[in-house]
């Protein structure tokens, strides 16, 4: 409501002021661990939620899945209600403060509104879905192959998860990537699981039926994306080879490209600073929860590995492909990832683009994608999709197959030495 200062005079528009902040100053949000949750059309979906408090209006915000611990950006309280941005992903959660509850939206933005759902929260709720009020019946643990359907058509995964009495985790492999870290149980027969990292919201469920070792349910993602899906206990289930999926054209052995960094300064693979160095290019987006794990395992290796002659060069495929939009969020990605090499603003976030952009490549089937180059300038390898920290023994296979493989190219000879034998 607006007050005109006409009316009420300003006296009474000071007193007013004085009110309106002395409101403000009672809000209180309580430290600690909330359980949140959004109304997804198949259900709750809930997440942990820890907050702490930096000063009177500004917390940090962390999502918590399982072993994840997801900083959101910094939180601030603006009336009575806390605003959290999420700005790597286009999202914000705005809720109103209550006593130990928090209600209100999450809105997620590409860039115009996507889709804007109820979200709530309770301080001190420790427990993910309801308390199980039944055993399991029957372990889940391992390996299954998974088929996921739509109406139209189907895809195949790799399901891993841990137990531990009721409580369920672990996540979903497929050719392109994982559903990152899915937390959960196992009540009965009906297993639940979920996960939110500010751009995915993903809930599970299905029943277990012992006898035949099979998974039966149903997936929602978002606010409209739905799927059936079954799994089969398959200890020897596996995905294709995600260093077969994509290769560069007949009559190819190098790609070569000009994309400006965030500066709009032109860079390109046949600049000096790449010459004779083993070059990993990282096909990514800021939008891409993949690509930022990837990122986390990239950035720190980069700053550890410089130095032996190689170099990381990110190609960013944006929602909106101009540096006036995106340098700013890419900058903010450098800095809170701790980026150390440079990020080029390559086009739109499409695969069709990507092909468009780097012709030499029969196909891109996903994000992110990584190129490893040697030192004489040619693709030794491409790699489609990153099983991160959510796969568990994937991600640690992984890393010992990347580091094994960069060594091995390291200890190649660069184009300079091999002139100089000749």
């Amino acid at each position: 409501m607006r007050y005109p200062f006409r009316r009420i005079g300003l006296a009474g528009a000071v007193l007013l002021t004085l009110a309106a902040c002395q409101q403000e100053k009672k809000v209180q949000l309580r430290t600690g661990t909330w359980r949140a949750v959004i109304a997804s059309p198949g259900g709750e979906l809930p997440f942990g939620m820890d907050l702490q408090k930096l000063n009177d209006t500004t917390f940090t915000v962390a999502a918590l899945n399982g072993a994840e611990r997801l900083p959101l950006d910094t939180a601030h309280v603006r009336g009575d209600s806390l605003y959290i941005p999420i700005d790597m992903f286009d999202s914000e959660i705005v809720a109103a403060t209550g006593d130990s509850t928090l209600h209100g939206r999450y809105t997620r933005y590409n860039p115009k509104r996507v889709y804007d759902l109820v979200f709530t929260a309770r301080y001190g709720q420790k427990f993910r879905f309801q308390p199980a009020k039944t055993e399991p019946a029957g372990q889940i643990a391992g390996k299954w192959a998974v088929t996921f359907r739509t109406d139209k058509d189907s895809a195949a995964a790799v399901g891993v998860f841990e137990q531990q009495g009721n409580n369920i985790t672990g996540s979903f492999l497929t050719p392109t990537g994982d559903y990152r870290y899915l937390a959960g149980q196992l009540e009965g027969t009906e297993l639940k699981l979920s996960t939110f990292d500010g751009s995915h919201l993903y809930l599970f469920r299905a029943f277990l039926d012992s006898s035949r070792n099979l998974l039966e349910g149903e997936f929602w993602s978002g606010a409209k994306g739905y799927q059936k899906w079954t799994a089969l206990r398959d200890d020897k289930a596996a995905l294709p080879d995600a260093n077969t999926l994509a290769y560069l054209k007949k009559g190819y052995d190098r790609i070569d490209f000009t994309f400006p960094d965030l500066n709009g300064k032109p860079v390109s693979l046949s600049d000096p600073e790449f010459r004779d160095k083993v070059v990993i290019v990282q096909i990514m987006g800021s939008w891409c929860p993949n690509c930022m794990d990837e990122t986390n395992f990239l950035a720190p290796w980069y700053e550890k590995n410089k130095d032996r002659g190689v170099e990381i060069v990110g190609l960013a495929y944006e929602v909106v492909p101009t540096l006036e939009a995106t340098a700013p969020k890419l900058e903010r990605m450098k800095r809170r990832m701790g980026i150390g090499y440079d990020v080029l603003l390559a086009g739109k976030n499409t695969t069709a683009d990507v092909a468009a952009s780097l012709p030499m490549l029969d196909k891109v089937l996903a994000f992110p994608t990584t190129i490893f180059i040697d030192r004489q300038g040619k693709v030794r390898r491409i790699h489609t999709g990153f099983s991160g920290p959510g796969t568990g023994n994937y991600y640690q296979e992984f890393v010992e197959e990347f580091n094994q493989f960069t060594d091995k190219l390291l200890a190649e000879p660069a184009r300079q030495q091999i002139s100089v034998r000749l």
